[in-house]
């Protein structure tokens, strides 16, 4: 039965407003755990999860499926997450912000490579010139520009990973099986790949700051929500949508985050951070425009 485009919008939109909201609770994890110890936690959190909601197994599957999903794994889960990480180590969190919302980018460039079907429109293209001039407002706050060519290079790298997994998804959802299956499949992959890095990059939880409301709390809210139920939904919404209009969504997580910190974090809404918003939200729309009368079986990408 073929979905609604609409459902997919509603999954991907669901998706990154969860998204841009981790920011929070990784600022309090920080506090007691390393950047490593809470990814390797909520994607284990994430998997059982789903293990819970739905036992099943996933059979039949062929070595090149197996293949497609440890090589989502491997990208989605765990080099894009550790990329992230570790530029945030060496360059700014606004340049890192900003980078990486280039992954729509990168999308459209890989699938117009690869499978030759999604070509960069002129609305695809200002859209994406329109988006991040205003991730660049919100990310800066009118601050100089600071490059770090290190910092910045893995930003850059864990886009075009995230671009990959796109485009991964996309051929596992084509398979036909549940996406709650395939993402759990995918978790799996994703913890196997992540366990040595943890290992080499000293993974030693404090397990008893896990009891604490405020730090339990969070971890749940990353394994349960941001991990488990939204990489379902992300990847039902690269089932419906295809992988480029799905990634276009990228693009309000910025959004999210600005008017999450000036809700709960009662932090200021400056006149670059108005105009940001409203530019990104600009872009999103002109970057979908046209889209929509099209057939998802031959735009999808």
């Amino acid at each position: 039965m073929e979905l609604h485009p609409s459902a997919g919008h509603l999954a991907a939109a669901f998706t990154v407003a969860l998204w841009g909201t981790t920011f929070i609770a990784t600022k309090v994890l920080l506090t007691a755990f390393a950047p490593v110890e809470i990814l390797l936690i909520r994607f284990v959190i994430g998997f059982f999860a789903l293990l819970l909601v739905c036992p099943r197994l996933l059979r039949g599957t062929t070595p090149r499926q197996e293949g497609l999903f440890a090589a989502a794994g491997l990208c989605g889960i765990c080099l894009y997450y550790l990329l992230e990480n570790i530029a945030l180590t060496h360059t700014l969190a606004s340049n890192a912000g900003v980078i990486v919302s280039v992954a729509p980018f990168f999308t459209v460039l890989l699938s117009r490579l690869i499978h030759r079907e999604e070509r960069l429109s002129p609305f695809f293209l200002a859209g994406f010139m329109v988006a991040m001039a205003g991730i660049f407002l919100i990310s800066f706050h009118g601050a100089q520009l600071q490059i770090n060519p290190l910092g910045d290079g893995l930003a850059l790298l864990a886009a075009l990973v995230w671009a990959v997994y796109s485009l991964l998804t996309r051929k596992i959802a084509a398979f036909g099986y549940p996406t709650l299956l395939t993402t759990r499949r995918i978790f799996f992959y994703g913890i196997l790949f992540m366990i040595p890095a943890a290992l080499l990059l000293g993974f030693s939880p404090p397990w008893e700051q896990c009891l604490r409301v405020e730090f339990g709390a969070n971890l749940l809210f990353l394994g349960l929500g941001a991990s488990a139920c939204c990489f379902v939904t992300w990847n039902f919404a690269v089932k419906v949508l295809g992988a480029v209009r799905t990634s276009v969504y990228i693009y309000a997580v910025p959004v999210i985050t600005v008017v999450t910190s000036a809700w709960i974090l009662h932090e200021p809404m400056t006149v670059y951070t108005v105009s940001g918003t409203a530019l990104t939200l600009a872009g999103l729309f002109l970057s979908e425009y046209k889209r929509q009368n099209t057939a998802p079986d031959r735009r999808k990408a």
